[in-house]
């Protein structure tokens, strides 16, 4: 087991929930340097659930990550399919985020 990774892991998903339900907007990369006319233009809550769910989706990937590259013979395909996680997830995040869905 991989402490380093687990922790980064639950660190992650904290984050994402305390975004949220916390409404610390002012973390979200850009939003806090837009104008108050380009923030009214954004659905916020709609953007930190979507921001929720990603954070969710690498932080357990974290996790799974540093409980199982210990118990296979290759770790290095733990790796394959991590990164496979994550840059499927910024890619999905990127995209989705930047839909007509999430303006007002």
């Amino acid at each position: 087991m991989d402490l380093p990774l687990i922790i980064i892991g639950v660190f992650l998903v904290i984050l994402g929930i305390v975004i949220k339900h916390f409404k610390l907007y002012f973390l979200i990369a850009g939003y806090n340097t837009m104008t108050k006319a380009e923030k009214e233009e954004v659905n916020i809550e709609k953007v930190a659930s979507l921001l929720r769910f990603a954070f969710g989706v690498i932080g357990l990937a974290f996790i799974t990550l540093g409980m199982v590259v210990s118990k296979l013979e290759n770790p290095e395909l733990a790796n394959y399919v991590f990164f496979t996680v994550i840059i499927g997830t910024v890619v999905f995040f990127i995209v989705k985020s930047n839909s007509s869905a999430y303006k007002k």
